[in-house]
C-alpha cells in the first residue's frame, strides 16, 4: 500500500514539478487523492513522516548559528512578527468565528490563537531550498531569513513539547552532562569519512537524540534539534547536512501526504483556505516592515521577505498537534495544508524573479538613511579585477592574478567565516553579492578602471543574474564566468558573458600541469601545458602586468 502512496506522490510532484511549482505542492495533492478515492495509509507512511520531521529539526540545529540567532534583525522580528500575526490571525478568526461562519462557527479564543500561531511560521522547507538553489545561505539575506525560521521552529518545538501537558522527568537535567562528551562526538563524526556511513552516522545521532528527549519526558522534536546543535560547528557539520539533505526530502514526502490523508478537500475548505491566503499579503508586509525598522538594506529587506512569503509545514505540525488535543477540528487541518500549497505556488514565481522585481522598483523603495555594520560601503576605488565567489576556483584565479598584477586583485565573498580566512592569509577580500542591484553604490569600485570580473560562483543562477545585472549597469570591461556542467556554457554566453570556462573539463589539464613539476627538467622536458586562466585573454585585452609586481 506504501508504494501505491509513493508512486502516486512521485507523479503529482513530477507534474507540479512541471509547471513550475515546488514537488512539495503535488504531494499534498497526492494525499488528498488517495483520500479521496479511499485509500488507507499504513504505519509505514506515518514512521516514515515522524522520522522525516526528526530530520528536519536535526539539519536545522547543524546549521544553527547562534551569533545570527542573536542579532536584533533575527530574535526581535521573529518574536514582535510572531506576536503581531498571532493576535490579528486569531482576532480575526474569533471574530468571524462569532458570527457563525462555516468552519469558523465555535471557534474559542484558545482555538483561534492556536490558529494564528500555526499561520505565523514561514516555511523552513521552501525557503531553504530556495537559498541553496542560489548558493545563497551564507549571505546576510540568507543568513536573517534562516534565523528567522529557526527561532520560529524553536517556538513550534516549545509548543510541541508544552502540548504533551506532560512535566519532563527529573533526570532531565542530566543531559547537561552530556556536553562534555562534544569533543568525542565530533572526532566520531570525522571518523565517518564521506560515504554512506557518515549519512548513517548523521540518522543514528538524530534518532538517538530524539529517543534520548523521549525517555526523560522531553519532546523527541527537541532531542533531534538538541543532536544537530551537539553536532553543530564541526568542519563536517555542513557535509553531514547535505548528504542527509535528500535522504530527509524523501522522509518529509511521507508527511505531506499523511496531511492530506486527513481528509478530502469540500468547496467550504477551499473557500476558507482562499481568505488565509488573502492574509498572507499583511503577513509580508509586516516581514518588511519590521525589518526595515532594524536599518537592513531595501534589497537584504526584500529579499528576505521575499523567502518568507508562504504558510509553513510547521503550521501543519502545529495543527496536527491541536487536532490531536481536540483544540481545532480535523478540517482545519485540511483547510491549512490546501493553504499551504497555494502559498508555495504563488511564492515560487515571486522569488524566481525577486533580483528582477528589486531592480525594477528600487528606485520607489525606502532606504534606511543608517546602515547595520555588514551592509557598510566598501572603499575598492583601485581594483581593476573582481572576483566573484573565493572557493578554490576563486582562491586559485585570485593568487594567480595577483602574482602578475599586484594588489588591484580584489576578491568578495557572500560567507564571513571564508572572508576572515582569506583575510588572515593577506588577500583582500570583502563582503559583497555579484547579485546586488546596488552594486557599484555600495563597494564604491571606479567602472572605467575595472577591467575584468570573473564569477566563480557555485551557482548557475547566481553567475547568470550577475551577468545580467553587470551589463545593466553598463560596465564596459570584461566578463569570466564558471560553469559546473557542459550544458551551463552556452547560458552563461547567451546571458553576456565574454567567456565561460567549465571547470571540471579543465581540471585534468591543471593536475597534469601540476604534476609536471615534479619532473626535472633534465630528465623529461615535457613542452609546456598552459593551464587554463584568464591570463590569455587578459593579455588579449590589453591588461598587461603592473611594473611593481
Amino acid at each position: 500500500m506504501e508504494l501505491q502512496w509513493i508512486g502516486v506522490a512521485f507523479v503529482l510532484g513530477f507534474l507540479a514539478k512541471r509547471v513550475g511549482q515546488p514537488p512539495l505542492v503535488g504531494f499534498l495533492v497526492a494525499g488528498f487523492v488517495l483520500e479521496a478515492v479511499g485509500a488507507q495509509s499504513g504505519d509505514a507512511l506515518r514512521e516514515l513522516a515522524d522520522v522525516g520531521v526528526l530530520l528536519l529539526l536535526f539539519t536545522i540545529g547543524l546549521k544553527l548559528d547562534l551569533k545570527s540567532i542573536l542579532q536584533p534583525q533575527v530574535w526581535a522580528v521573529t518574536l514582535a512578527h510572531t506576536s503581531l500575526t498571532t493576535i490579528v490571525f486569531g482576532g480575526v478568526a474569533f471574530l468571524v468565528g462569532l458570527t457563525g461562519f462555516g468552519l469558523f462557527a465555535g471557534l474559542d479564543h484558545r482555538a483561534a490563537a492556536v490558529l494564528g500561531f500555526a499561520l505565523s511560521f514561514s516555511s523552513t522547507i521552501f525557503a531553504v531550498k530556495v537559498l541553496e538553489d542560489r548558493d545563497d545561505m551564507p549571505t546576510l539575506y540568507g543568513r536573517t531569513a534562516v534565523g528567522i525560521l529557526v527561532v520560529q521552529d524553536l517556538a513550534a518545538v516549545i509548543f510541541l513539547a508544552a502540548s504533551t501537558g506532560k512535566l519532563p522527568s527529573p533526570w532531565a537535567i542530566a543531559l547537561v552532562a552530556l556536553f562534555p562528551l562534544r569533543p568525542l562526538v565530533h572526532r566520531f563524526l570525522a571518523f565517518c569519512g564521506h560515504g554512506e556511513l557518515l549519512v548513517l552516522g548523521g540518522l543514528a545521532t538524530a534518532l538517538g537524540g530524539a529517543a534520548l528527549f523521549d525517555l526523560v519526558s522531553l519532546k523527541a522534536d527537541l532531542g533531534a534539534l538538541a543532536a544537530g546543535v551537539f553536532l553543530g560547528g564541526h568542519p563536517k557539520s555542513k557535509e553531514l547536512a547535505k548528504s542527509l539533505m535528500s535522504l530527509k526530502d524523501v522522509f518529509l514526502v511521507g508527511f505531506f501526504l499523511t496531511v492530506g490523508a486527513n481528509g478530502a478537500p469540500t468547496v467550504e475548505m477551499l473557500l476558507v483556505a482562499l481568505a488565509l491566503v488573502a492574509l498572507l499579503p499583511l503577513k509580508t508586509w509586516l516581514f518588511y516592515r519590521l525589518f526595515a525598522r532594524f536599518r537592513l538594506r531595501a534589497r537584504t529587506n526584500l529579499l528576505a521577505t521575499f523567502s518568507l512569503a508562504n504558510y509553513s509545514e510547521f503550521g501543519l505540525i502545529v495543527g496536527t498537534i491541536a487536532s490531536a488535543s481536540g483544540w481545532l477540528s480535523g478540517d482545519w487541518l485540511v483547510t491549512i495544508a490546501i493553504a499551504v500549497s497555494i502559498s508555495f505556488a504563488l511564492a515560487s514565481p515571486l522569488n524566481t524573479r525577486a533580483f528582477e522585481l528589486y531592480r525594477r522598483f528600487r528606485d520607489r523603495l525606502r532606504e534606511s538613511p543608517e546602515r547595520i555594520p555588514e551592509e557598510a560601503a566598501v572603499d575598492v576605488v583601485d581594483a581593476e579585477v573582481l572576483i566573484f565567489g573565493m572557493g578554490r576556483v576563486g582562491t586559485g584565479a585570485y593568487d594567480t592574478l595577483r602574482a602578475r598584477f599586484g594588489d588591484v586583485v580584489i576578491g568578495f565573498d557572500v560567507e564571513s567565516a571564508t572572508i576572515e580566512g582569506h583575510v588572515a592569509e593577506g588577500r583582500r577580500v570583502y563582503l559583497a553579492s555579484a547579485t546586488d542591484a546596488d552594486f557599484w553604490e555600495r563597494l564604491r569600485v571606479d567602472p572605467d578602471r575595472v577591467r575584468l570580473v570573473l564569477l566563480a560562483m557555485s551557482s548557475q543562477l547566481e553567475n547568470l543574474v550577475a551577468i545580467r545585472q553587470i551589463r545593466a549597469e553598463k560596465f564596459p570591461g570584461r566578463v569570466a564566468a564558471t560553469a559546473r556542467y557542459a550544458d551551463e556554457v552556452d547560458a552563461l554566453i547567451t546571458a553576456g558573458a565574454d567567456a565561460a570556462f567549465h571547470v571540471m573539463a579543465h581540471a585534468g589539464s591543471g593536475f597534469a600541469e601540476e604534476a609536471l613539476t615534479l619532473f626535472s627538467p633534465e630528465s623529461v622536458p615535457p613542452p609546456p601545458l598552459q593551464r587554463p586562466s584568464m591570463a590569455p585573454s587578459l593579455a588579449a585585452d590589453g591588461i598587461v602586468p603592473r611594473s611593481d609586481a
